[in-house]
């Protein structure tokens, strides 16, 4: 396993984060499990969840059930694991059906961590993530709740996901003023597929030393050689369906050029993404331990200049940075 830094933190991590949305729906606790456990084995030391991941949404769909956090709670209860894991946590979504269950208040982070830290049978949170932002709380109010956990050692390290990049700057600079560390890190959607994060987001994180965590880095499995398996009979949800008859042309070109490289669509997508020096960890969703050995596969792709060359002729980004992307 090879390990880097969390932006500007000190906290080593491995290359590949095991996410853990599907846990719960997808994959029952003994298969979640059996997933942990092998991911420990192949030293993959970053687990990431939510408390709103891990079950179906209430019928009215305004809130979560915290299932993947207590099936990693009883994972963790199990001796000596807890302390070699970074684990990542996220708080913002509904988590019941009153006005303040929910979103970025000092009153639901406060609830929202002890009610996480009780499911996750853990006393402290590594990274503990805002799950999107929140344009109705100040700053201010945000601040004080996350440093009075830091302060009871609740929480180690902060960080957000899907922030634009003026919403990091924002906070950083009045985490700066506060004396206080700020965001280490941000969990963007990122694939080869959708790469609007290139103009502003990553050079933001880069700029402040944030360690960037790309989600859904097969593009919701279009990436994973969906073109094949859908030629192969493999059933296909009606969203995927369209989609891949959207990009058919750039998955027929891209299928291709991984034959050519001798290697299989999933793990040369992410294998883009660790040739990226900006990009700290993909966070990557096995439902089996099968797959999650295939994931494995991308630390070992070397990604010349000439793949990369081909990549970005097949799904061309937004030409870089702004503003060099759209104006001289």
């Amino acid at each position: 396993m090879q390990y880097t830094r969390l932006g500007r933190t000190g906290l080593k991590i491995s290359r590949l984060c095991l996410g853990t949305m599907n846990f719960g729906m997808v994959a029952d606790e003994t298969t979640s499990f059996g997933i942990m456990d092998k991911a420990l084995e192949t030293g993959i030391n970053f687990i990431d969840t939510a408390d709103v991941y891990g079950g179906p949404q209430s019928p009215d769909m305004e809130q979560g059930y915290g299932i993947s956090e207590e099936i990693i709670g009883r994972w963790l209860a199990q001796s000596g694991r807890r302390e070699r894991i970074v684990l990542a946590t996220k708080v913002y979504q509904p988590m019941g059906t009153g006005p303040n269950d929910r979103h970025l208040s000092a009153y639901h982070i406060r609830k929202a961590c002890e009610d996480s830290l009780r499911r996750l049978q853990t006393d402290h949170i590594d990274l503990y993530q805002m799950h999107h932002i929140d344009r109705a709380t100040p700053w201010e109010e945000i601040w004080q709740a996350m440093e009075q956990l830091v302060r009871e050692g609740k929480v180690i390290y902060v960080g957000s996901s899907n922030f634009a990049a003026w919403n990091i700057a924002q906070a950083n600079e009045t985490a700066r003023h506060r004396h206080f560390l700020g965001l280490v890190s941000e969990q963007s959607l990122y694939n080869l597929l959708t790469r609007t994060v290139e103009l502003e987001v990553l050079p933001v994180c880069e700029a402040y030393g944030l360690g960037v965590i790309p989600w859904s880095p097969l593009g919701g499995g279009l990436l994973s050689g969906a073109l094949r398996k859908a030629e192969a009979g493999r059933r296909a949800s009606s969203g995927v369906k369209v989609a891949i008859e959207q990009n058919r042309t750039k998955l027929e070109a891209y299928e291709h050029l991984c034959t050519q490289l001798g290697e299989e669509p999933a793990q040369v997508a992410l294998a883009w993404l660790l040739a990226n020096p900006v990009v700290t960890a993909p966070i990557i969703g096995p439902r089996t331990t099968e797959q999650l050995d295939e994931n494995l596969r991308a630390l070992e792709i070397a990604m010349s200049k000439e793949t990369l060359s081909k990549l970005d002729e097949i799904f061309p980004g937004p030409g870089g940075a702004a503003p060099e992307a759209y104006a001289w």
